[in-house]
């Protein structure tokens, strides 16, 4: 009895927390196509499609999800190509402070971002980057570079350094070894970091309402709180249609980013074979 009812009970939680999550993506799925929607989770009485085409046929927030996209991708780009060069000497070389370079990274990690908003805006304001996209991008590629290196440094010590050294032997040089033989083979862990990135800097509200000022320049992550009025109403179902469409970028990268990540274990797979 009693070794039932330790068997029982893991499935029992993991049940309730399931509920727990799916709960919140059902509540958006139906309010979504409600009429009449409210905070309750229910069936719409009255089907439509009405809180969609107001959410796409807004300027603002086609606005609003280009300039996500324009933030988010770019960032992710940057944290890729610094990242995987940032790594490349501390998984390929012996360095005299390697070990304390590392843990100083993993401390940067730890480190809350609204610890370090208030002199990040005051200088924003000092050098002029202050409600530019681009030294948001710039500052976004910066918090995420900690995480990108650690990542980008495993699945780089994870290359057999044995065909570099044979590119190397061939007379290609340390750039065209990382294009052609390193990039290739880790490239499920690009598609990591990246994917990572870009999730983390698609639903990042809080750094772009702090450096950015002008409202055509705000991602779809702060334009979000255009639903919530002055006096407690909230549209439920145009938020409910906007939260649908903002997740779907997010999926679609993870969707088809898996047949990159299959080949790219494959790839693997067969060097160290």
């Amino acid at each position: 009895m009693y070794w039932k009812f330790r068997k029982t009970v893991p499935y029992v939680v993991l049940t309730l927390l399931a509920i727990i999550f799916v709960l919140p993506l059902l509540w958006i799925l139906l309010a979504s196509f409600d009429g009449n929607a409210s905070q309750a989770v229910k069936m719409p009485t009255q089907w439509t499609l009405d809180n969609y085409k107001v959410i796409l046929s807004s300027q603002t927030n086609q606005r609003a999800f280009a300039n996500g996209l324009l933030i988010s991708f770019g960032q992710s780009v940057l944290v890729v190509l610094f990242a995987g060069l940032a790594a490349y000497p501390l998984s390929r070389y012996e360095l005299r402070y390697k070990s304390l370079f590392l843990y100083t990274i993993l401390f940067m990690t730890s480190l809350p971002i609204t610890a370090v908003m208030v002199p990040v805006y005051k200088m924003f304001l000092t050098i002029g980057l202050y409600d530019k996209t681009l030294g948001l991008i710039l500052f976004l590629t910066a918090t995420s570079m900690p995480y990108g290196i650690w990542l980008m440094k495993n699945f780089m010590d994870n290359v057999p350094i044995e065909l570099e050294e044979a590119a190397w032997v061939d007379g290609a040089s340390t750039l065209a070894s990382i294009q052609k033989i390193i990039a290739p083979l880790m490239f499920p862990g690009i598609c990591v970091v990246f994917i990572f990135t870009f999730s983390g800097s698609w639903g990042n509200f809080f750094i772009p309402y702090i450096l950015l000022q002008t409202l055509n320049k705000l991602p779809a992550s702060v334009t979000l709180y255009q639903f919530f009025g002055q006096h407690g109403m909230i549209i439920y179902g145009q938020l409910a249609a906007y939260s649908a469409v903002y997740a779907i970028p997010s999926i679609l990268l993870y969707i088809l980013s898996q047949n990159y990540m299959s080949k790219g274990f494959n790839m693997a797979g067969a060097a160290k074979g």
